[in-house]
């Protein structure tokens, strides 16, 4: 999917709303234990019942290499089941790779060619080198891990170097990057305040932006900072969507939560 498809696909919706697939058999419906594939049987329920609210699915893929074989499957069955059942949905491999040379190729092969992801979230810290060969796929996109949500991030990504905070310097950097054009950014909504300079870096560039619902990020706030002419944002809840329930309604009752982040993300739109 192009930039300019998932822009079309924002405005008819009217959303720019990401739902996290990160399922964890401990939290998800009992009765779904009895599925022959219980987590792609729970992808496929919040899919139908919020696909029409939200333009991006993003399963974190740790969620389903924590079951070996049988969670890899399920990953490539929900990718599988999205691609030819809602092809107009923008679909995102939570990966966070990042590796030199032939081991990003192949990386980027895995998630880009094999699975058929529209993108893949990678980490910058080894540098143009294993950013680049994820770069090299036509028509999908590479985000970079820029100023995430967690405590942790003040150990090294705001840390001062040469008088520039690193997280900066990194998104600085990258615009040099062959193919910069298809970066996307990973900035954490609990981190909305650092907004504002970001855009003044990259004005123009689409950033993923975790953290609001469950980890307290402001909608608000991260639109009155981080939105661009274009939109230029994907909101991703998580587990404040597909975990709304532990009963038989979970499915409905993602819809419900995905729904009110929807109507927030309209009325934000019509302004």
């Amino acid at each position: 999917m192009t930039t300019q498809q998932l822009i079309d696909q924002i405005k008819k919706k009217q959303s720019f709303l990401c739902i996290g697939l990160d399922v964890d058999l401990n939290k998800i419906p009992k009765h779904l234990l009895k599925e022959e594939d219980p987590i792609f049987a729970f992808n496929k329920a919040i899919i139908e019942a919020t696909h029409h609210l939200c333009v991006a699915y993003k399963p974190n893929t740790a969620f389903y290499e924590a079951y070996g074989i049988k969670g890899w499957q399920a990953l490539e069955k929900t990718i599988n089941y999205l691609n030819k059942n809602h092809p107009e949905i923008y679909t995102i491999a939570d990966a966070k790779r990042g590796d030199i040379g032939n081991t990003s190729t192949m990386y980027a092969k895995a998630f880009l060619e094999d699975l058929g992801f529209d993108s893949v979230t990678v980490a910058p810290y080894m540098g143009k080198d294993s950013v680049e060969p994820f770069l090299a796929f036509k028509d999908k996109h590479t985000i970079l891990l820029a100023l995430t949500s967690n405590q942790g991030a003040f150990d090294f990504q705001t840390k001062s170097v040469d008088g520039v905070e690193l997280y900066k310097q990194v998104l600085e950097t990258s615009k040099s990057w062959k193919n910069a054009e298809n970066l996307m950014y990973v900035v954490g909504a609990t981190k909305a305040e650092f907004l504002a300079d970001i855009r003044k870096i990259i004005p123009e560039s689409f950033l993923l932006v975790p953290g609001v619902g469950a980890q307290g990020g402001n909608l608000q706030e991260v639109c009155k900072y981080g939105m661009n002419k274009s939109i230029g944002l994907l909101i991703n809840s998580s587990r404040g969507i597909i975990y709304a329930s532990q009963d038989g309604d979970f499915a409905e009752a993602a819809a419900q939560k995905a729904e009110e982040l929807q109507l927030q993300m309209s009325e934000i739109l019509s302004l």
